[in-house]
């Protein structure tokens, strides 16, 4: 089922009178740190179940053995998680107020939360195998640089991280399988233009990262970015019903959507 919110209009104070643009509630006066209000708290809630459901029926047409799961993980993790691409200088970094306490960060980015269950489910659920897609949807932190709002890039976001792990010698190309559903998903809620587009940029962890981008007037926005990813912690082991145990390479199809970017491009189409 579609958002309930997809067939609302925008409310008149949230339209920038001068520009006929919607625009985000920045009560603090600092660049991105934003006020969502109800509707757009329940919108993203529609968005949250929406995408899953949608994700969950591509993944299981592709194959039905798909296991998908959802877990909710501290924003607080340990330093040493996350990924060296961050510096102290891109991430907030807890205070030690004594030798024992531990190295403790705002998480950047929810991957390494979702690893960590995923090697969890394998290494102590003997019926847990592969293809496992585990979901998060929650708030992530980073020192970005001060923009304006309407670029929204903000400091504290939410983001919607699938992390869909599978053998990499598998047949299946789940990558450029995923591409145009995830487009006509987005599309399906946000009435505005929709493209697919190589990223500006490609991860250290990743083989090829696309990105699904918005016109909403302003600029083409990225709200989606869809890797495989090659940077799962461990080997995969298969044991056939004949002859020893096999071990395998893991590879991820991760499909990671920036909710805030969502909301407020949905707005915008719902303005005018």
């Amino acid at each position: 089922m579609r958002p309930a919110a997809a067939g609302r209009k925008a409310p008149p104070q949230d339209i920038n009178a001068a520009h006929g643009e919607w625009r985000v509630l920045n009560i603090y006066n600092v660049n991105s740190l934003v006020h969502w209000e109800e509707r757009d708290v329940k919108l993203r809630d529609d968005f949250v179940r929406f995408f899953s459901d949608e994700v969950a029926g591509f993944l299981r047409s592709e194959n039905q053995a798909w296991n998908i799961r959802r877990v909710e993980a501290p924003a607080l993790m340990p330093r040493n998680l996350v990924s060296d691409a961050y510096s102290n200088a891109d991430i907030w970094v807890q205070e030690q107020v004594s030798k024992t306490d531990a190295e403790l960060v705002l998480r950047p980015e929810t991957t390494p939360s979702t690893y960590i269950y995923m090697q969890h489910l394998l290494g102590n659920h003997s019926r847990t195998r592969l293809p496992l897609c585990v979901w998060q949807a929650g708030k992530s932190y980073r020192r970005e640089q001060d923009q304006p709002s309407k670029h929204v890039r903000l400091k504290e976001f939410w983001q919607l991280e699938f992390q869909c792990a599978f053998t990499a010698d598998s047949g299946n190309d789940y990558h450029a399988a995923s591409l145009e559903p995830v487009r006509r998903m987005i599309a399906s809620v946000i009435y505005l233009p929709t493209r697919i587009v190589p990223s500006d940029r490609l991860p250290a962890y990743s083989e090829v990262t696309m990105d699904i981008e918005v016109d909403n007037g302003d600029k083409w926005m990225e709200v989606c970015s869809i890797s495989r990813r090659t940077d799962f912690p461990q080997r995969y082991r298969s044991q056939p019903k004949k002859g020893p145990a096999i071990d395998h390479d893991v590879a991820v199809l991760e499909i990671a959507i920036g909710l805030d970017r969502c909301v407020y491009n949905w707005n915008i189409a719902a303005s005018r």
